[in-house]
């Protein structure tokens, strides 16, 4: 499977970005009625999208299957990730009364599948956990239909913070591991690859029975070969599911895109991704962590633990 990569993919770019988008990277302007409805309702109750912040290019697909991301704990970010759109800096005094405005507009929405992410809050003795708790529990509560995946940020590691989470028994435990290792140092500077293998050898601890998640982006500087090693290196720490996509500049002040990857490479990294034992692997030049969210609580559960 590694040498028909190369084959396809080559080791590294073979030539320099070209100025335009690619064909595929081309998606229409969201503006159907769920994605209308939804966005009234965000700004109704006072609560934020990752969908938006992060400039989604799928944030009309999601949206209109009746599946969004909460984004709690504010919009700004203690980290500085050199890829990411999301604003950092100083957040503000987090609001306790967040979990039931989140779940009061999932209910309302009548929501099959909600995402919970939330900035780095590494200024909070817990950076978080307990009001992703609180709003798994709520949402629970008031619309039991709807499955719950948290995105979670690293917590620094913490076990008690891990646990917290996955007591409230979300349907799907994710965090993202990015990039590479090698890129870690530029392109994630607040966080530690080998802390992501740490997270989900704890999360399986914890709850061996709640499908475990992570996402990279590609694009940044990797190799081939250094994104086969972390996708062996994820599963071997029990990581279930697995989404590939391709990484987009938010702007100029951001890490410099070193390549476009074809529909193709995606489709062979999915190939070598379900070889490995993945449950499930969304892989394409447009998949972003939530991408087909709805879809992979059932593959995951379907695929057994």
């Amino acid at each position: 499977m590694a040498d028909s990569l190369y084959q396809i993919m080559g080791r590294h770019r073979a030539a320099e970005v070209p100025e335009r988008k690619p064909s595929w990277l081309k998606v229409r302007a969201p503006g159907g009625p769920n994605f209308l409805r939804l966005k009234s309702l965000l700004r109704e109750h006072g609560l934020h999208s990752v969908c938006e912040e992060a400039h989604c290019p799928n944030v009309g697909e999601c949206w209109e299957h009746g599946t969004a991301t909460f984004m709690i704990l504010g919009d700004v970010c203690t980290r500085n990730c050199a890829y990411c759109a999301v604003a950092h800096g100083r957040p503000p005094t987090y609001d306790i009364a967040e979990p039931g405005r989140v779940a009061a507009a999932v209910a309302q929405l009548g929501l099959r599948h909600a995402v919970i992410t939330s900035v780095d809050r590494d200024d909070l003795p817990d950076f978080g956990a307990s009001i992703f708790a609180a709003t798994v529990r709520k949402i629970h509560e008031l619309l039991p239909e709807c499955s719950v995946e948290v995105l979670v940020p690293d917590f620094q590691g913490t076990e008690t913070s891990i646990r917290a989470v996955l007591e409230a028994r979300p349907q799907i435990y994710n965090h993202n591991t990015e990039t590479v290792p090698r890129l870690y140092k530029r392109a994630r500077p607040g966080g530690r690859y080998a802390r992501v293998l740490e997270i989900f050898r704890t999360a399986k601890r914890i709850a061996p029975d709640i499908p475990t998640k992570t996402g990279m982006i590609l694009g940044m500087g990797e190799t081939t070969e250094e994104v086969l090693a972390v996708m062996e290196e994820l599963r071997t720490v029990g990581v279930d599911i697995l989404t590939l996509g391709q990484y987009l500049r938010p702007s100029d002040a951001h890490i410099a895109l070193d390549r476009y990857y074809t529909p193709e490479e995606f489709r062979q990294l999915y190939d070598a991704g379900m070889a490995m034992g993945y449950r499930h692997v969304e892989s394409g030049p447009l998949v972003r962590s939530s991408y087909h969210a709805w879809e992979q609580v059932t593959k995951a559960a379907a695929h057994g633990a």
